[in-house]
């Protein structure tokens, strides 16, 4: 599949979009409908590049950006995702981050010059993905002899319209269902004459632009910088303590928020949310953590230091975390330096915070501080802006309502900007 020219460039809409920009997750998506046209499922095309070669990376990077960036509830909602992949990519830790029950991974024939023993050398690979519950799809090419140890393992079997005569549709519709007990799918399918000849035939599901070309969905990220990441990935090597990890999620909110999207992502499966990044690392934990910091590393962009937004925001959480330590419980002192990092998240996504906020789960007293300006955290907020603009008459009142004197709050600024400065320096 993903390995032939024609299925490298499936039934895209030629319009070209300018998809160069490295903030844009782009992701395309064609429907598959049963009988009566109603959605099953969608297969994904990356479009983040304007490349349409298909590497184990790219696959891999499509299944992170469906969920990290575009959010699989709008992307795909409750529908079954149809993921095209290499062999190379079968075998990679991607797929440990993955929910399988709503993922169909759709696995090309080997090459024509592949001997049996290769073929069937496959097998262990493909029933080690069915025991995890993922359902795998094969194209008509694995209807040959050769690949008959792969057919108790295939959920669907695609059937490409343009690769064989309609007059061949019918016993070849007939072979299919005796061979293998799986779903038969049309792609492809261009004319009303087509889709009528294969319902006709009992096939249940259809692919193609006589029903909807791919769609694009855009997603705006925030990508961490690349030293960052690597910083992750050194500490998780060394299987640092949660503690450590933490500290530096703390240093960096576009890695933060990339954790927090992720781990709450439907395609996660987990049936809570989770709020904190102690709790998030403790979820993933280290195998899993490496693997997404891992994935984050390919998608993110190389040149160096974070922007001056995501310092200033790190500075807001750092403030507004030593503001809370002198009022508030420990774990308040935690959302307190989240509402900070995040109170910048408009800033970096260049979107309103209502729908940066959308994407992330946070406990409701963030987001009342972070939305309204209002409950436990509004205060500290606003006190923390002040000192940044250096608005006197707010910074007085602010100080005043949260009986703090002026030397504490100039000395938390100061321990908070040397506290960011020491980061950069890292």
């Amino acid at each position: 599949m993903s390995t032939t020219p024609e299925h490298a460039a499936p039934e895209v809409d030629p319009t070209q979009e300018n998809v160069e920009d490295s903030n844009l997750a782009i992701i395309a998506r064609q429907p598959i409908v049963d009988q009566h046209r109603a959605v099953y499922g969608y297969e994904l095309f990356d479009r983040s590049t304007a490349s349409a070669s298909h590497t184990a990376a790219s696959d891999a990077a499509l299944l992170f950006n469906a969920l990290s960036y575009a959010g699989t509830e709008a992307l795909v909602g409750k529908k079954t995702v149809f993921i095209n992949c290499t062999h190379d990519s079968l075998a990679g830790g991607h797929l440990e981050l993955i929910h399988p029950e709503k993922v169909v991974l759709e696995v090309p024939p080997l090459a024509d010059s592949a001997t049996q023993e290769e073929i069937d050398g496959r097998v262990p690979v493909l029933e080690s993905l069915r025991t995890r519950g993922f359902r795998l799809a094969f194209n008509q090419h694995a209807l040959r002899r050769a690949y008959a140890n792969w057919m108790p393992l295939a959920s669907y079997i695609k059937l490409d319209m343009q690769a064989f005569k309609p007059e061949l549709a019918a016993p070849l519709v007939k072979f299919a269902g005796n061979y293998a007990k799986a779903t038969l799918v049309a792609e492809k399918v261009e004319t009303p004459e087509q889709f009528k000849m294969m319902s006709d035939l009992g096939v249940k599901l259809f692919q193609g632009f006589w029903f909807a070309k791919p769609s694009l969905v855009k997603a705006t990220t925030i990508r961490p910088s690349q030293a960052t990441i690597i910083q992750l990935i050194n500490l998780v090597r060394k299987q640092a303590s949660t503690a450590e990890i933490e500290d530096l999620l703390k240093k960096d909110p576009t890695l933060s928020f990339n954790l927090l999207r992720f781990i709450n992502s439907s395609g996660f499966g987990l049936s809570c949310e989770i709020t904190s990044f102690r709790h998030a690392v403790m979820i993933l934990g280290l195998k899993k953590l490496f693997r997404w910091a891992a994935l984050l590393m390919t998608t993110s962009r190389a040149d160096g230091s974070p922007p001056a937004v995501g310092q200033t925001a790190v500075v807001r959480g750092r403030l507004m975390e030593l503001l809370a330590t002198e009022l508030l419980p420990p774990e308040d002192c935690d959302n307190a330096f989240v509402v900070g990092v995040f109170s910048l998240l408009d800033t970096m996504l260049n979107v309103p915070i209502e729908k940066a906020l959308e994407s992330v789960a946070l406990p409701q007293p963030v987001t009342d501080a972070l939305l309204h300006n209002t409950g436990v955290f509004a205060p500290f907020l606003e006190l923390t802006k002040a000192c940044e603009s250096g608005d006197e008459v707010v910074f007085a009142r602010m100080a005043e309502a949260l009986h703090l004197s002026n030397r504490q709050v100039n000395w938390a600024h100061l321990q908070a900007l040397t506290w960011a400065e020491s980061l950069n320096a890292d």
